[in-house]
């Protein structure tokens, strides 16, 4: 193995993942600085860059054609704009005190070290496969990256069966179920909750039990799989939970995800609480000048809780990468942390929340009342008026706002960006009944739902 730098004058950023992180990144860094005084080498192990890993349920529901749609920019076009950007290699180690990287060509197999002046860690993160028998059968899939859709495209366009089982309720569990379901194929959710949606409070999730069981999904809460039964063909034929079996054609896991962080521990590099990178507020990995990380590998501070979580989101990813650019080009960013906030659908159902739950509430100690209220979407009168719910939770006392879950039809998603302005800025519940938000009957009622909710939340703080 022979190191592959040439020593002159520039210096080399190097950047694990070619995903959102990693190329927001590199591409900022480039706009900053010119290739004669920055080399990047870019390094990705699978078939594709800069693309929209949140679209692939709508791919495979059919709802977008293909995933070309779902790239924002082909390694081609990254090349063009002076990145070395070397597709189909894996990085296996990172070597911290000699300031290198071993990558492996997955095609020849070859291996090389590539040094480097900076370093980015944009490794994302991985689905959880549950550790059990039968979980890496033929026709189990998980639903990560664009190879994952392919791959279970693949494997819904060769399967003679029309059943599949979702294993898991959360946005991925949730937005495969719906996808599934266009495709005509019976569909049972497995959700080990007592509603699905977990991000949400359980009598919030009811609504979205209630929308999928519309749509003809099966649900089965409060129950835990146990191990995914196979055929004489080794494919996988039925899910076991500890109570039932449930035919399987096809197998969804959408338990989630966790940081993939392991090439990180092995170089020694600080992980936190929930296994993510952490850094400091320049996207830093911390006690490392020469080395940052974004995207789905890293913690980031919830400015309502003042704790260290790990959301994967493409939003923060792509925000990250922009910062840690602007940081290896010489500026000067930051990202100050998050409020949680994200939206998903169910057929016309929106679901959205940020801040925290009740229980996230009552785990970091915060004391707080919660109301929720029935609204609709437009001005009552007006025509194509639709029913919403929302839930607020504040802050005893203080009548700080603490969260929002929206769940309702058209128009209600994206109201819970008001709230999520509403806890950056660290507002109470008071103030925000004052807001001067826009009104016409075709877009809300003269008091738009949110506000609804915060001068019932206020009246409800005033009397604790």
């Amino acid at each position: 193995m022979n190191m592959s730098r040439t020593r002159d004058t520039r210096e080399r950023l190097v950047v694990i993942g070619g995903d959102a992180a990693g190329m927001s990144a590199a591409s900022q860094a480039r706009r900053m600085r010119d290739p004669d005084e920055l080399e990047i080498v870019a390094f990705e192990r699978g078939h594709f860059t800069s693309y929209s890993a949140c679209g692939i349920p709508y791919w495979v529901g059919g709802d977008v054609a293909g995933p070309d749609q779902l790239i924002a920019r082909t390694p081609e076009e990254h090349r063009e704009r002076g990145i070395d950007l070397r597709m189909r290699t894996e990085v296996t180690e990172i070597d911290v005190e000699r300031q290198r990287v071993r990558a492996r060509d997955l095609d020849s197999g070859a291996e090389s070290w590539t040094s480097y002046d900076k370093l980015v860690i944009a490794t994302g993160a991985r689905p959880i496969r549950p550790d059990m028998p039968g979980a890496d059968a033929p026709g189990v899939h998980g639903v990560q990256t664009l190879d994952d859709g392919q791959a279970l495209i693949d494997t819904l366009a060769h399967t003679r069966g029309r059943r599949a089982v979702v294993v898991g309720a959360g946005y991925i569990g949730v937005e495969m179920a719906e996808a599934l379901i266009n495709r005509d194929y019976e569909v049972t959710v497995l959700n080990r909750g007592s509603e699905p949606m977990s991000t949400l409070d359980p009598d919030m999730g009811r609504l979205v039990h209630d929308a999928m069981e519309g749509l003809g999904i099966t649900m089965v809460n409060d129950t835990e799989v146990t191990k995914v039964l196979t055929g004489e063909d080794g494919r996988v034929r039925a899910v076991a939970t500890q109570d039932a079996e449930y035919p399987a054609d096809v197998v969804v896991l959408g338990i989630g995800v966790r940081p993939e962080t392991t090439l990180a521990k092995a170089a020694g590099l600080p992980l936190g609480e929930h296994g993510g990178l952490l850094t400091d507020l320049a996207m830093r990995v911390r006690g490392h000048e020469n080395i940052w990380a974004g995207g789905d590998c890293v913690e980031v501070l919830d400015l309502v809780s003042g704790q260290e979580r790990h959301i994967a989101l493409g939003t923060h990813a792509n925000k990250h990468g922009q910062v840690i650019g602007t940081g290896v080009g010489g500026g000067y960013a930051t990202f100050p942390g998050v409020v949680g906030t994200a939206v998903s659908k169910v057929c016309d159902l929106e679901i959205a929340r940020t801040g925290l739950r009740e229980k996230d509430a009552r785990r970091v100690g915060l004391q707080f009342v919660s109301v929720t209220i029935e609204s609709t979407s437009r001005a009552g009168y007006y025509p194509g008026a639709s029913p919403m719910t929302v839930k607020m939770l504040a802050e005893r006392r203080t009548g700080r706002l603490l969260g929002v879950q929206i769940v309702g039809r058209e128009g209600a998603g994206k109201r819970v960006d008001i709230a999520a302005v509403a806890l950056t800025a660290g507002m109470t519940v008071e103030r925000m009944t004052a807001l001067d938000l826009g009104y016409a009957p075709p877009f809300s009622p003269v008091w738009d739902p949110v506000l609804v909710a915060a001068r019932k939340a206020t009246a409800k703080v005033r009397a604790s």
